[in-house]
């Protein structure tokens, strides 16, 4: 198991850990000295203490969570939900952005498609990956593969985790934003259903551009959200500082999604986020994903899209009070 890495509200938790940590390593050297009363004791003030943290975490705790460096990516969800995987790779016009990953997998026996964001565990695979940041081609590789899924009639899943698109000039002077509006058109008109899934940063139109969808997931610590709450800082008060009052104000946390009707399903993490027990996050995603892969299926694809469109005109509705 990979070491933790706490966050700064996580230290209280952390200092309790390493208080247990050190009397294990006392039992142990001397094995005359009974002392597991103790780290029983100090084991459940930690158990206590970190749900008492997580009981009330600020939207800008979240954002942290989602960000965290040991949280399950996509790769990690495919190995363990999925059967079969087969990756395929490039855009087929310039070149193969390895910040989405993709390809033919089987989920309970059925065919799907899978297509992700990928970030990097160390500063090596996160370069390799830019970061889970894509480029233009790693949006028309998405689509590519979704018009594949599309003419065999097979489902599609897809799974969001980016602080945004790549905001390069040679991203740009390729299309960027052409690339992502592109995706969002078709993705609207796609003849299959699609199920996506938010399992950490949901940022921007770099998350948009695989997540026009018939039934959204979120995993209760993941964010979702027009923009970063730095960037919103930045750009409302001239200040990256200012990121906690951004992240209140985006209502970018699941709770809040759901409340406004954009999110169908939220995924219970453990008491201190994915990294914790992926094992559990696993289990109970794979059985929020066959929730809705059997909903779907049930619906002919003209019911599916009439339902896709009702879906995406309701977002953004409002009512006056008289």
């Amino acid at each position: 198991m990979a070491k933790i890495t706490y966050l700064d509200f996580e230290k209280p938790v952390a200092q309790l850990e390493e208080q247990i940590q050190e009397l294990q390593k006392v039992s142990a050297d001397q094995k005359d000295l009974n002392i597991q009363s103790e780290i029983n004791k100090l084991t459940r003030k930690k158990t206590k203490l970190l749900k008492e943290i997580y009981s009330k975490l600020t939207p800008w705790n979240v954002s942290l969570v989602a960000r965290h460096p040991l949280r399950p990516y996509t790769l990690d969800y495919i190995n363990n939900i999925f059967t079969d995987f087969h990756e395929l790779h490039g855009d087929r016009a310039y070149a193969d952005d390895l910040s989405i990953i993709g390809g033919l997998a089987r989920f309970n026996g059925n065919p799907v498609m899978v297509i992700g964001h990928q970030k990097g565990r160390d500063t090596k695979e996160r370069t390799y990956r830019n970061f889970g940041m894509s480029r233009p081609e790693g949006y028309r590789k998405a689509l590519r593969l979704m018009k594949l899924a599309e003419k065999f009639g097979i489902p599609i899943m897809t799974f969001v985790d980016t602080p945004g698109a790549y905001p390069g000039i040679g991203a740009e002077e390729r299309g960027q934003s052409e690339a992502i509006g592109h995706n969002l058109y078709e993705m609207s008109l796609l003849r299959t259903p699609i199920i996506t899934t938010i399992i950490g940063e949901g940022g921007s139109g770099g998350a948009l551009a695989v997540a026009v969808c018939d039934y959204l997931i979120m995993l209760q610590f993941s964010t979702y959200s027009v923009i970063s709450p730095e960037g919103c800082a930045s750009i409302l008060w001239k200040s990256a500082s200012k990121a906690e009052d951004a992240a209140q104000a985006l209502n970018l946390t699941a709770d809040k999604l759901q409340a406004l009707g954009i999110v169908d399903k939220i995924v219970t993490e453990p008491v201190g986020g994915a990294h914790r027990d992926p094992a559990a996050v696993y289990t109970a995603l794979k059985r929020a994903l066959n929730e809705a892969y059997r909903q779907l299926k049930k619906l002919s694809i003209d019911d599916l899209l009439a339902a896709r469109h009702q879906r995406l005109m309701g977002f953004g509705k409002y009512a006056v009070e008289k």
